[in-house]
C-alpha cells in the first residue's frame, strides 16, 4: 500500500488534509509563550464555533476516550445514580468509565436497534437519577441515536445529559443547547479531520453548578475550563503540534461553514447508502437511525472480510473498517466524515465492485458509483 497516495476511508482516524499536516511541520515553540497563548485562545472560540454553542469549552491532550474519562469522573461521584444508555461497542465504553466512578445503571439495547425511550422515561421515573449517558453517534454499528429525545427525558426528570459526541459534532446536526446537553465530547480525529489525540468538551452552566472541582488532577474539568477561558491556556503542557493542526483543521472548517460541513457529510453518507442499495449490500443498523458520517454494511455471504479488505488495500490502495466484538467478520464499515470527498467516494465503492466481483459476488457493475452521482 502507498502510504501517501491512498484512499483512506477509515471511520477514524479519518484522512487528514495535506494543509493540517503542514501546520504542524513547524519549530518548537514554547507552550506558554504569547505566540502559543494566541493559538490557545484562537482554538477555543472557534471550538465554541464548532459546538455551535456559548457554552465554555476545554480541550485537553489525550484521545475522545479521555474526554469522555474527565466528563464522567468531573460530574459523578460513587453514591450518584447514573443511567447508561448502550447499544453498541462505544456506548458500552462509556457505560464502563461511569461504573468506576457512579452507581451506574445500563440499559442494554442490540447493536443497531434504537433504544426504547419510553423504557428510558419508566428507568428515569424511578428518581435519584443524578445523569444520563448517551453516545450520539455509535461508530461500532453505524447509527445515529435519538440525542434529542434523550435531551427532553433528561430535562423532564432533571438528571445531567453527558453525550459522547465523538463522532457527530462537526459533522451531524448537533444542536447542544437545545437538546440540553450538558456535558458533550469530541475527538480531533473524527469530523474536525485532525490527528488523533486531542478532546474537546462543551460545558454548560449547570454542569459547572454540579461538577466536582477536585474529583482527579490530570482530567480536572474546572481547572481546564477556567485556564482556557481565563488565560487561554492549559492547566498542563499541551500536545503542542497537535494543538497547531488542530486549529487550522478549525479553521478549514470555518472557512466551509459548519452547516455547509453538516449538508456535505449528509450527502455523503446518502450517497454511501444508495450505492450499496445499488449492489445489493444490506446496510446493518435500522434504516431510519443510519448514521451519515459512518456506514455500516453487512457482509454478502462468499464475502470473508479480512480477505475483502486485504484485496482492497494491496490492489485498490482503499482502506476500510472491519468491526468490533460479536459483529468481527460480519460487517464493514465505511467513514465519510471531515474531508473526505465524493472523489474518495466514488473510488471507494468502485474498488468494492471490483473486489467482490473477484470473490465470487454478483452484482452489476457501476451500479454503485452510478448511485453515487445524484448526490454531488
Amino acid at each position: 500500500m502507498d502510504l501517501e497516495d491512498n484512499v483512506f476511508m477509515l471511520p477514524g482516524p479519518v484522512k487528514i488534509h495535506p494543509r493540517i499536516l503542514r501546520a504542524m511541520n513547524v519549530p518548537s515553540v514554547a507552550h506558554r509563550s504569547p505566540e502559543f497563548t494566541e493559538v490557545i485562545g484562537e482554538i477555543r472560540d472557534l471550538l465554541k464555533y464548532l459546538f455551535d454553542s456559548d457554552n465554555d469549552v476545554a480541550i485537553v491532550s489525550g484521545s475522545g476516550t479521555a474526554g469522555l474519562d474527565m466528563a464522567i469522573c468531573n460530574m459523578f461521584g460513587k453514591e450518584d445514580k447514573v443511567l447508561n444508555i448502550t447499544n453498541g461497542k462505544f456506548g458500552e465504553r462509556f457505560a464502563e468509565l461511569s461504573e468506576m466512578c457512579s452507581n451506574s445503571t445500563r440499559l442494554d439495547y442490540e447493536w443497531g436497534k434504537a433504544p426504547d425511550l419510553d423504557q428510558i422515561a419508566s428507568e428515569l421515573e424511578k428518581g435519584d437519577f443524578k445523569g444520563i449517558t448517551l453516545c450520539h453517534n455509535e461508530t461500532s454499528t453505524g447509527m445515529t441515536n435519538p440525542a434529542p429525545e434523550i435531551g427532553n427525558l433528561a430535562k423532564k426528570h432533571d438528571v445531567l445529559f453527558i453525550m459522547d459526541g465523538i463522532t457527530s459534532v462537526g459533522g451531524l446536526e448537533v444542536k447542544l443547547d437545545e437538546w440540553n446537553v450538558d456535558v458533550a465530547v469530541m475527538g480531533s480525529q473524527k469530523c474536525l479531520g485532525a490527528p488523533a489525540g486531542l478532546a474537546a468538551l462543551s460545558v454548560s452552566e449547570r454542569a459547572k453548578e454540579n461538577w466536582i472541582p477536585d474529583a482527579c488532577y490530570y482530567l480536572n474539568l474546572k481547572k481546564h475550563v477556567d485556564k482556557l477561558r481565563e488565560k487561554s491556556q492549559t492547566p498542563y503542557t499541551p500536545a503542542v503540534p497537535l494543538l497547531q493542526a488542530t486549529r487550522e483543521a478549525l479553521l478549514m472548517l470555518r472557512e466551509e461553514g459548519l452547516q455547509n460541513r453538516i449538508d456535505r457529510i449528509a450527502r455523503l453518507g446518502k450517497a454511501t447508502r444508495a450505492a450499496m442499495d445499488a449492489l445489493g449490500i444490506a446496510i446493518f443498523p435500522e434504516r431510519e437511525y443510519a448514521s451519515n458520517t459512518v456506514t455500516a454494511m453487512n457482509y454478502p455471504a462468499v464475502i470473508e472480510d479480512l480477505k475483502f479488505r486485504d484485496t482492497l488495500k494491496r490492489k485498490h490502495n482503499v482502506i476500510l473498517g472491519g468491526a468490533q466484538a460479536h459483529l468481527k467478520g460480519k460487517i464493514f464499515r465505511i467513514g465519510t466524515m471531515g474531508v473526505c470527498n465524493f472523489a474518495d467516494l466514488i473510488a471507494c465503492i468502485g474498488s468494492i465492485e471490483s473486489t467482490m466481483t473477484e470473490l465470487g459476488f454478483e452484482l452489476q457493475k457501476g451500479a454503485g458509483t452510478g448511485a453515487i452521482v445524484d448526490y454531488m
